[in-house]
């Protein structure tokens, strides 16, 4: 329609609309492509004002949307963007892409061991940076008109999601929010909540892949389709090819079940059907290569699994590159892991991990050097590795996106026990299929193994439900913190407001309206139980209890003295007389009754569950806080000013600086100065004995070689204070927690006081990069030791940072 055929009142619209989105018109001007419906929606609320939360797939294009908010904040004068991410490898990864578009002097990096020119327009930090600032009221807070909240679905991880909750909670209010999160199937009600706390939000959902997914089975050597393609895929219809060739109907639909499909207890199990042959990865690496399927990653919940798969495709003799690709593979290895000690490269396993780089494959899980990652990152992005053995967390982490997923198990290990993957957890693996503006579409790749049933397998592919569920509970060390701002009233009202409040309540909606439904059905059972004769609910009382009575007078039971049997027949005798004189004992229709009132009952107990469940929900984050500020008022960290008030006594001011799980051990220590004699190489012992957290699979150094000294009784006293703690925590009914483990305590006294990597890591028979990591943490605890302990231990914890920042932990690219 041309401007002509247009009315007076459209055409007034229409230019309404361009007038509002000037801004998104210039910069919709400077970009390559243009905008999809729901990256034009996001930042044209963005545009009016708004905060958004957008929930679309991964790849779709969300970081657009982040990038206009940056974009509006640059052109005003003074106006700053923090964009926060869930892991430090993204904050890298997009600090180096925001560098190329504004420059050094406009971007900062705040990581908690790198500090890039925290002043910046636009600063790149993790979650927890931004929760720390908040608390400590920054003045880096200070203009502050966008914060990007990457990856927000992180807000449901069990150990860190909390995180995100506070950051929301306690922004200023002035300040919007672009939250990113993958599809979730509750995303409006997430969104309803922000909106609640803080005021006008957009929510734009799109589940439109960019890149369209074709899904496939690998049974033995032959790979066909998932579903049918013959006009019935939309219906998600398994393949008849792939049911007659893993034998036949599935168990749901010979027992005419049609598409419920479902799972056996040993995951996505129907134990019949042909034994078939599983390829050995090389050859599937090999197989898609000739269907010009790579680069394609493989998840593999397993990091030894991720490792073999490596080795297999190294004694196959297979490489995947051609002669200028390796020049270049080797050119970036070395680049990244030039500042690595050359006496380490052989322990890192340096020249295996170079050899499978050049022919094109690599692994990559956590227990990798960060060095070694950052590579694999790189050369994936830069379309020159072409197979990767991947952990699921390569899912949730950096932009790595493939031609093709391979899935060799629909089952995981979650600590536990082997669980079937989800429907959630599906559609994040497979969401690194297919990269945008390179491929036409992406491949799924589940490799068969006997036992699995078709029609399960495709309902879990065809599944979208992940749920955003909070994981928010107050902690001693936000307690402190928000009483401190706000008071101890204010702070209960605050934390009424959390994701995990607003869920609580309404899951008391459903269930009050379960509760509604069921008095319904308990009024009617009443009526049908009516005798003429008396009452008879309380004849039906006497008839349980005598019931009750005999079921726990079993002759010949040997659990009472002759005495006590004695009595309770008795018992049983005075209740029988007592039910035979009650006037509905004589009712002719008694027994009809008597079946009306059993139901009655056993619906009665359902009801009075669930009005259990009702009082535990409402207002359960504030009964939480309420346990937490007790503890901290019995061990004086906070004072009671009377009338439900408290402020922050010294131990307070010293516990705001501390954070983690064990925040209030850690400030209890320094209270009472446990660790004061420690040396550096002792204290970051200490520390490592505080957060190391062992793996189920993990097999830590041994404690018998312990550090002398003062280490020793200084780690008793620790227990000591923990075993209290616990104590006091589990008195006032709060969880409590895991003992200290001193499990890493010896490889980090070795490391610290300049042992060679090889015999530390011998020590612990941890993976480097495991080793790394908690040496991170270690360091983090450290500072906090650092800035809240007296000038002494300041100094020793500014040391022990000093002598375990070396080597490998020393390393971090930028």
């Amino acid at each position: 329609m041309s401007g002509a055929d247009l009315s007076a009142a459209e055409r007034f619209a229409a230019a309404k609309v361009r007038n509002r989105s000037r801004n998104l018109e210039l910069f919709r001007a400077d970009l390559r492509f243009d905008l999809d419906p729901f990256q034009f929606a996001a930042c044209d609320a963005l545009d009016q004002g708004r905060s958004v939360l957008v929930a679309a797939p991964t790849g779709a294009g969300k970081t657009i949307i982040a990038e206009f908010a940056i974009w509006l904040a640059m052109r005003q004068p003074t106006a700053k963007v923090f964009y926060t991410t869930p892991m430090k490898a993204l904050s890298n990864q997009k600090y180096a892409e925001l560098v190329e578009v504004y420059g050094e002097s406009e971007v900062g990096l705040l990581t908690g061991d790198t500090n890039v020119n925290p002043r910046a327009r636009v600063v790149v930090m993790t979650t927890e940076v931004l929760r720390n600032m908040i608390y400590a009221d920054s003045d880096l807070l200070d203009d502050l008109a966008w914060v990007v909240l990457d990856e927000v679905h992180y807000l449901a991880d069990r150990f860190r999601g909390a995180v995100w909750e506070e950051v929301i909670l306690h922004l200023p209010t002035e300040v919007r929010l672009v939250s990113l999160s993958a599809t979730v199937s509750n995303a409006e009600e997430f969104g309803d909540w922000l909106q609640a706390v803080r005021g006008d939000t957009d929510v734009i959902v799109s589940e439109d892949r960019p890149v369209p997914l074709e899904q496939h089975v690998l049974v033995g050597s032959k790979m066909v389709d998932l579903f049918d393609s013959s006009g019935a895929a939309a219906t998600n219809r398994v393949n008849p090819e792939l049911l007659r060739m893993v034998g036949g109907a599935s168990r749901s639909e010979r027992h005419g079940g049609g598409h419920r499909g479902g799972r056996g207890r040993g995951g996505y199990h129907d134990r019949r059907g042909p034994r078939t042959e599983k390829l050995h990865r090389e050859r599937i690496a090999h197989m898609l290569d000739e269907r010009m399927l790579l680069p394609a990653i493989f998840f593999v919940f397993s990091r030894a699994g991720c490792d073999q798969g490596v080795r297999n495709v190294l004694r196959s003799g297979l490489s995947l590159t051609t002669v200028p690709e390796r020049n270049e593979i080797r050119e970036t290895a070395e680049y990244h892991c030039r500042t690595l000690p050359d006496e380490d490269l052989a322990v890192l396993g340096y020249w295996e991990f170079l050899e499978g780089l050049e022919r094109g494959v690599a692994a990559h899980h956590a227990g990798m050097l960060p060095a070694f990652k950052e590579v694999v990152e790189n050369l994936f992005q830069r379309k020159l590795l072409k197979v990767v053995f991947a952990t699921e967390t390569l899912a949730l982490g950096v932009n790595m996106p493939a031609r093709t997923v391979v899935l060799e198990k629909l089952e995981k290990f979650n600590g536990e026990a082997r669980v079937p993957i989800t429907p959630g957890e599906y559609t994040q693996l497979t969401g690194r299929a297919g990269r945008r503006g390179i491929d036409v579409e992406g491949h799924s790749v589940i490799q068969w193994t006997d036992g699995l049933d078709p029609q399960a397998v495709a309902s879990l592919a065809s599944r979208r439900t992940y749920p955003l569920n909070s994981s928010f509970k107050p902690t001693y060390n936000m307690a402190v913190n928000l009483i401190d701002q706000f008071g101890r009233q204010r702070t209960r009202e605050v934390l009424e407001t959390s994701f995990a409040q607003f869920q609580a309540d309404r899951s008391v909606v459903d269930l009050a309206r379960k509760v509604r439904s069921q008095q319904e059905s308990l009024e009617g059972y009443r009526e049908a139980m009516q005798c003429h004769l008396g009452d008879f609910t309380e004849y039906s009382t006497l008839r349980r209890e005598l019931s009750d009575l005999e079921r726990t007078n079993v002759p010949g039971g040997r659990e009472a003295s002759h005495g006590a049997r004695q009595e309770r027949q008795a018992a049983i005798t005075a209740v029988r007389r007592q039910m035979q004189r009650h006037p509905c004992h004589a009712c002719p229709d008694r027994e009809a009754h008597a079946r009306w009132a059993e139901r009655w009952w056993k619906l009665k107990r359902v009801n009075d569950k669930l009005l259990q469940q009702i009082r535990s929900r409402t207002g359960a984050v504030a009964t939480t806080f309420d346990r937490v500020t007790d503890v901290l008022l019995q061990l004086g960290y906070l004072v009671d000013a009377g009338n439900g008030e408290a402020t922050v006594a010294a131990g307070g001011r010293r516990l705001q600086r501390i954070y983690g799980d064990r925040d209030l051990l850690v400030a209890e220590c320094l209270e009472a100065g446990v660790w004061k004699d420690l040396t550096p190489a002792q204290l970051a012992a200490m520390a490592a004995t505080i957060i190391y957290q062992p793996r189920r699979d993990d097999a830590p150094g041994t404690e018998h070689a312990l550090p002398r000294g003062a280490f020793r009784p200084a780690l008793d006293e620790t227990l000591t204070i923990w075993s209290r703690l616990d104590d006091i925590e589990r008195d006032a009914r709060l969880a409590g927690s895991l003992p200290p483990t001193p499990a890493m305590a010896v490889g980090m006294f070795r490391w610290a006081s300049g042992s060679a990597l090889d015999d530390v890591l011998r020590t612990l028979d941890l993976p480097a990069g495991d080793f790394v990591r908690w040496s991170k943490q270690v360091i983090d605890l450290l500072d906090q030791i650092r800035n809240a302990g007296d000038d002494d231990l300041a100094q020793t914890a500014r040391r022990a940072t000093d002598a375990v920042r070396r080597g490998i932990v020393a390393y971090a690219a930028v």
